[in-house]
């Protein structure tokens, strides 16, 4: 309804809703938390990741695993954007079918490290909002983790943590694994059940402080012998 004074001395409509200049945003990327951590020995390799899919304060699923296994002796890990984990981790695997029909074999993990370090740096100037860590085993057998920045650059680690608690979890591999900060400790090979029991341990870690990271533990041991899988419940709140 308009009254008298809803117009000003000019006769003009006063604007009561004025509040200044209002700038809307489009963001193509969102990030959905989550960690991936992997760890190299002697000779096995362990990818492990939880599985809580979320945004905010939202919760979308509490069985979404962000491991991929792409060979018998491979398997990534990937965090970030969902939709942009998907759509890699299917580029990739058309990529190895690619391969294996024009070569008779599968790739070993140190390709696929360079096949990925491409695919990352050809969408530089758009980039998949994805943090990557491949973990397996090189030609030589022994346990190899290659971890990536989102346009490509990689090396190749010991260990290594990504993701929403990689800030958490990347000191405590440090002092565990790299004997860091650590005098007078003997430096023992990583045994295949300590690495193991060390991954948990530190997921229940993660999972106490950061809201992103909980519900359960996806763990995938790499040897010759294939991958095996093995799932640890995690805090759901």
């Amino acid at each position: 309804m308009i009254s008298a004074q809803s117009f000003g001395e000019n006769g003009k409509m006063k604007d009561y809703h004025h509040t200044g200049p209002v700038e809307y945003r489009f963001s193509p990327y969102t990030f959905n938390g989550g960690t991936v951590l992997a760890v190299a020995g002697e000779d096995f390799a362990i990818v492990a990741s939880d599985t809580r899919l979320s945004e905010g304060y939202s919760i979308h699923s509490r069985d979404s695993p962000k491991c991929y296994k792409l060979t018998d002796t491979t398997v990534i890990g990937c965090s970030g954007f969902h939709g942009d984990c998907l759509t890699l981790t299917k580029i990739i695997d058309a990529r190895l079918k690619m391969y294996k029909h024009s070569n008779n074999k599968m790739m070993t993990s140190g390709a696929i490290a360079a096949m990925l370090s491409t695919i990352l740096y050809g969408r530089r100037f758009f980039p998949y909002y994805v943090y990557n860590i491949i973990g397996g085993l090189d030609e030589h057998g022994k346990g190899a983790v290659y971890s990536f920045d989102p346009v490509g650059s990689y090396q190749r680690d010991t260990y290594k943590a990504g993701g929403s608690a990689s800030a958490m979890l990347q000191p405590l591999l440090d002092n565990q694994i790299g004997f860091k900060n650590m005098t007078g400790v003997e430096h023992v090979p990583l045994s295949k059940d300590k690495a193991v029991q060390l991954v948990k341990d530190v997921f229940i870690s993660a999972a106490e402080r950061d809201v992103y990271t909980g519900d359960a533990l996806q763990i995938c041991l790499i040897t010759k012998e294939g991958v095996k899988e093995e799932m640890v419940t995690l805090r759901r709140d």
